[in-house]
């Protein structure tokens, strides 16, 4: 049987590291990350859940993500407010990583293949405390399955966010709290990829732009990656001694490693444009001779009649850009229009 599992870069987040896999053309767009964007869209409450609002009621998202090789995921989302408990998104994320063959030890097929897929339900619960402060958690149940490999486990997000009267945004959130419940993979349990991310945004007043700040990773400074192949050039070829930086260009190279820059461009009341720059996926997934837009993402989202349609592409890696589409509505513009 030949047995296959997904890699991403010098990440070392294991079998849940699909938990990090972002569905929402918006968030794709704006960096792949948490975000501390206070409007209507429901899909912002998956990454950080006290977003999550009383404008989200009965708003229903689909999104759909064409990622590289035979590996394609997607998401479904509904929103709904209860008075005096606040408001809920229930979510469900499903990827498939395509078609695999059977193979024995020699690499021999006998034609029969299988399927290995990971999925994630979340329930999200927002609520506002104050016209400034609103809290947020999402549990969710998350599981793998690779042929008769299975393994499951239980998470959470908490979040926090405040919003200044001129309308900054701030927010804290801290991601994949959990445990794994069951495996029979060989070896140890598996861990959760936790992280926690601090984030900032803020639409100008008199400009049509919004931009937005992101540190990830507080739990952890030193993210570089020391390249045992040496594709940079670091070791000298003849003493094979490591070129070492100053303490300076340490610091700064660790430090944009945290941050992730983006911004939307708002044009007339249907358009909006997005882009972001993530150095430290520039920096973990570029290649020496052919560096490119990696770690850039752009996006465009319009509004047509009850829909709102948002397209993006993250430039992960040379060799292809996922392709992001997310499609929203709200149930009530159709009730509404009935009577």
């Amino acid at each position: 049987m030949m047995f296959v599992v997904e890699l991403q870069g010098q990440t070392t987040k294991g079998a849940y590291s699909f938990l990090d896999m972002t569905s929402s053309a918006r968030v794709a767009a704006l960096g792949n990350t948490d975000l501390s964007i206070y409007d209507s869209d429901i899909q912002l409450g998956i990454y950080n859940p006290s977003l999550i609002n009383s404008d989200m009621h009965n708003d229903i998202v689909l999104s759909y993500v064409n990622y590289y090789a035979d590996i394609n995921y997607g998401m479904a989302q509904y929103g709904r407010t209860f008075n005096k408990i606040g408001s809920f998104a229930a979510t469900v994320q499903f990827h498939s990583y395509g078609s695999m063959k059977y193979a024995d030890e020699q690499g021999n097929v006998d034609g029969s293949t299988f399927t290995p897929s990971d999925y994630n339900i979340m329930i999200g619960w927002g609520r506002q405390l104050t016209p400034h402060w609103s809290i947020g958690a999402n549990v969710k149940f998350a599981g793998v399955q690779f042929e008769r490999y299975k393994t499951y486990a239980l998470a959470a997000d908490v979040a926090g966010s405040y919003r200044t009267d001129n309308g900054w945004m701030f927010s804290a959130t801290a991601r994949n709290i959990g445990y794994e419940l069951y495996n029979n993979f060989a070896g140890d349990r598996n861990k959760l990829p936790f992280h926690l991310d601090a984030a900032v945004s803020k639409r100008l007043e008199h400009v049509p732009f919004l931009f937005s700040i992101v540190y990830e990773n507080i739990q952890k400074w030193d993210l570089t990656y020391d390249d045992p192949l040496d594709l940079e050039g670091n070791y000298d070829p003849i003493t094979g001694t490591k070129k070492e930086k100053s303490d300076a260009a340490k610091f700064a190279d660790n430090l944009m490693r945290h941050i992730v820059f983006g911004g939307e461009i708002y044009i007339g009341k249907n358009l909006v444009l997005r882009a972001a720059y993530n150095y430290g996926m520039r920096q973990n997934l570029q290649t020496p001779t052919k560096k490119g837009l990696c770690g850039f993402s752009y996006g465009v989202g319009v509004n047509i009649w009850h829909f709102s349609i948002n397209y993006s592409r993250s430039e992960m890696h040379i060799y292809g850009s996922p392709n992001y589409i997310t499609i929203s509505t709200n149930l009530d513009k159709f009730v509404k229009k009935s009577k």
